[in-house]
């Protein structure tokens, strides 16, 4: 049993540095008052929403003001609380804080009880002895200033820590280092011994499942008679109950069970999950017990069709089933990541499940995520892949060697293994991201911080497999060099017209786990955090706060090259949001096409942690996803249709060629579909099409059709080539939209006519809402998606999509209060009902 010191009531101070540890002045003999009152503190939490809410430094994540913030860092700061002598409980009585950020002094009653350096190592004191007097305990924690660490760009062989990089600067973040009681803590009530440091595995052979577990015994004393432990797996009220001995101070035990319902990733089938609960007693009295939830899965891992001999394997089998990953880069949450609430938490794991998203790869220079997280992906069946404590820095990306961070990165892999290993979601481990010996070679296993790492794993989690980085191979980024390109990243920029699609087209990778495009935030969104004065249509280099939020990926000069002039901010946003959306499906789709051959790709990056006017997020910092969200949710679809194509702008009486392709992953009794290809101009009157059969194959994704044909005289110098693919009650449609004329390939989309809508919208049930829309007008309406005024959360089953003239539409939105976390609390509002669902879109 436990009691959350959430519920207590925290107050924090901030000092100078080194002044707590004096008290008074020497000089003077007067107290020492520190810079700040006593202020409110959250717990978990951190000290700049602290401040925010105190009134003492500005919202760090409007205009510029993260600048007027920096000085937070450098200070130190003690919590303080009481613990009422009523709430304890037990024999014993542990403290436990799951997360301190970063180095801290802890005391009971005014007396030191610790020193403790580290984000990701658990902090237990006994403190039996203070309970055992029946008064009120008082509880400190001084928290030091900052280290020094590396942002993005320095050195990674002079890294010392294991703090969180990102918060030192990075392309998709600013300087704002949080300090503070980042995860929970709480009081562990405690008898003569209890279950720690639990490992659980799952298998799934011949129909038949099976779950085993090791937990170790630690004692508080060791009294008459014999530990038993008792174990009991659940699943849907049928139970399996058996005893297991304490052996060297070990309990050890497994079951099997017959024809399991088992667990798979999303869209592969259910995310089926036993309970399984531990009892230890002795004397029949209980001493301790332990829960978890577990899915019966079977993990292999398989060299890729054509790999090469030195290749490591990528392509990833769950219950002997290979699955092609549809995978996301994930990021902290927020730069104040103590202050992320569960349900924060839980909306981003569902937009990634909407997303058909079936791996996140929890990058180096972020966090260990919070257990929350994990147990959502179990949930939600998403895969992870979990990366060390570790990234490049850009001067050079060598593995640390220093002692002191060699005994940092042991201490923190150990923790993080021991907590989350027993996860059904958990599948790969990484030593860092982007770590390369000194030319810039990804790092292997023989480096000796790596190698540290692999006997980690091997030793404490053998089922999993431990990659040295991410890239790993040959070869680090995307080249035009054949056969060196293993597990790659890159690039994060669309790369122009046609140089995007040639380099694409000819890669070879076997594995693709980080790459993106880059696109600007909406107009919505970009009000939140900008005043007036700075929102203008002008380059970052001519905009400080431009620069501020997402300098490196800024589309202006981009976007100007493909639409032309634009000339408002709403025109600004969806021309770079179009050309992000545009291409990352291209990404996609060609690593898709050469499906095992690839074996998955993994975007970089699904989220944010603070606002960025351009960034390569998917979802921006206010969970408001960008068209490319919703693009790569239709091409990681179960059935899709697809071209190939080299670039995006044709002249009258040009050959067009392009190779049309449907990919399909779950078998059907039934695999025949039907195959349409239509080219229609801006009027969406119809320039040709084509109908094909054919049937479909899992393994592989099936070359279905060439399409070619001279491009005719067409008035509004732009043509769409619209695809649909049926397959029983599945559909998948595609359109891609090419220039033909003098001008920049997407220009005359800038000129259309308005697009007209109808929009009827009908409450289906609690939190879902349904829309029926119609174009009621004469020209097609582009890239339709729904938005509202209010303080929920969207999420579709389609969005982005275009309605030719006459044609309708119905979707399915989901709703939800937005959550209240941190530095996003302050623009939630009020919600009164049911939210009245607008639709935008491209030409309105």
């Amino acid at each position: 049993m436990v009691y959350s010191l959430s519920n207590c009531e925290w107050k924090v101070k901030g000092y100078y540095p080194w002044v707590p540890l004096k008290d008074r002045s020497m000089e003077t003999g007067k107290e020492l008052l520190g810079i700040t009152e006593w202020l409110k503190a959250t717990v978990p939490g951190g000290i700049h929403y602290d401040l925010y809410r105190a009134g003492l430094i500005s919202d760090p994540y409007k205009d510029m003001d993260s600048f007027k913030c920096e000085w937070v860092e450098n200070r130190w700061w003690l919590y303080k609380t009481v613990v009422h002598s009523k709430v304890i409980q037990g024999k014993y009585q542990s403290l436990i804080f799951k997360g301190i950020d970063y180095k801290a002094i802890i005391y009971v009653n005014g007396m030191e009880k610790c020193r403790h350096e580290g984000m990701f190592e658990p902090i237990t004191l006994d403190i039996s002895n203070e309970a055992a007097s029946g008064e009120d305990i008082e509880l400190k924690v001084l928290i030091l200033h900052a280290p020094d660490e590396m942002g993005q760009i320095g050195k990674t062989s002079q890294t010392f820590t294991q703090k969180s990089r990102f918060n030192y600067k990075w392309d998709f973040s600013t300087r704002l280092v949080n300090l503070g009681i980042w995860d929970d803590c709480y009081i562990r009530f405690e008898d003569e011994a209890l279950l720690e440091e639990p490992c659980i595995y799952s298998d799934y052979q011949d129909s038949k499942g099976f779950i085993s577990f090791e937990v170790k015994i630690s004692e508080r004393y060791s009294g008459q008679g014999k530990y038993e432990a008792e174990a009991i797996l659940e699943k849907d009220g049928i139970k399996i109950q058996q005893v297991f001995p304490v052996l060297a101070k070990r309990v050890t035990g497994s079951f099997v069970v017959e024809n399991p319902l088992l667990w798979y990733p999303n869209g592969y089938g259910s995310q089926e999950l036993y309970k399984l609960k531990l009892t230890l007693k002795k004397n029949n009295r209980v001493l301790d017990n332990y829960e978890a939830e577990i899915g019966i899965r079977s993990v292999q891992y398989r060299n890729n069709e054509g790999s090469p001999e030195n290749a490591l394997p990528y392509t990833f089998c769950i219950n002997e089933v290979p699955v092609y990953i549809k995978g996301v880069n994930m990021t902290p949450l927020d730069h104040i990541y103590g202050n992320v609430s569960d349900s924060h938490y839980e909306h981003l794991i569902k937009m990634m499940k909407n997303m058909n998203v079936n791996m996140v790869r929890v990058w180096g220079g972020g966090v260990i995520e919070k257990d929350v997280f994990y147990r959502l992906c179990d949930q939600y069946g998403i895969l992870v892949w979990q990366e060390f404590i570790q990234s490049s820095s850009g001067i050079d990306n060598t593995p640390s060697k220093r002692p002191v961070f060699l005994n940092l990165l042991k201490r923190t892999a150990e923790s993080a293994l021991r907590r989350i290993r027993s996860h059904t979601s958990l599948t790969v481990w990484s030593g860092g991201n982007e770590l390369t010996d000194n030319d810039f070679v990804p790092a292997g296993y023989e480096d000796e911080n790596i190698a540290m790492l692999k006997k980690l794993v091997e030793s404490m989690d053998p089922q999993r497999l431990f990659l040295p980085t991410s890239a790993s191979g040959p070869n680090e980024f995307i080249n035009k060099e054949e056969g060196v390109s293993h597990d790659i990243h890159g690039n994060w920029n669309y790369m122009g017209n046609p140089e995007h699609y040639e380099l694409y087209a000819g890669s070879d990778s076997l594995f693709h786990s980080e790459f993106g495009t880059e696109g600007m935030c909406s107009v919505r969104s970009l009000e939140k955090f900008l005043s007036d004065e700075y929102r203008n249509l002008l380059p970052a280099e001519d905009n400080m706060a431009y620069r501020h939020h997402g300098e490196w990926w800024c589309t202006y000069k981009r976007d100007q090259a493909i639409f032309g002039e634009r000339n408002n901010m709403e025109q600004m946003s969806k021309c770079s949001q179009w050309l992000q959306a545009e291409g990352l499906r291209y990404i996609l789709e060609a690593n898709r096409r050469r499906k095992f051959h690839n074996s998955g790709s993994i975007i970089w990056q699904i989220n944010e942690p603070w606002p960025n006017v351009y960034c390569t997020s998917l979802i921006d910092y206010y969970m408001e996803p960008k068209m490319a969200y919703y693009w790569s949710k239709t091409v990681f679809s179960d059935l899709t249709v697809s071209m190939d194509y080299r670039k995006l702008d044709y002249q009258s009486g040009e050959l067009f060629q392009g190779t049309v392709y449907v990919g399909k992953e779950q078998p059907e009794a039934d695999m025949e579909y039907l195959l349409t290809c239509e080219v229609i101009d801006l009027k969406g009157r119809s320039i040709l099409q084509k109908e094909q059969a054919g049937k479909a194959d899992c393994t592989k994704t099936l070359k279905a059709m060439n399409l070619q044909f001279r491009l005719p005289q067409i008035q509004d110098e732009m043509f769409i080539v619209r695809l649909r693919v049926k397959m029983n009650q599945q559909s998948s449609e595609n359109l891609y939209f090419f220039g033909c004329g003098d001008g920049m390939p997407y220009e005359a989309a800038m000129g259309m006519e308005k697009g007209e809508l109808v929009v009827k919208q009908q409450n289906e049930n609690d939190g879902v809402i349904k829309a029926e829309i119609r174009n009621t007008g004469n020209t097609p309406v582009l890239h339709i998606h729904p938005y509202c005024e209010e303080s929920y959360d969207l999420l579709c089953d389609r969005s982005y999509f275009t309605l030719f003239p006459n044609e309708s539409a119905e979707i399915k939105v989901q709703y939800t209060a937005k959550s209240e976390s941190g530095f996003l609390n302050h623009q939630v509002k009020e919600n009164n009902g049911i939210p009245n669902i607008k639709m935008d879109y491209f030409n309105r």
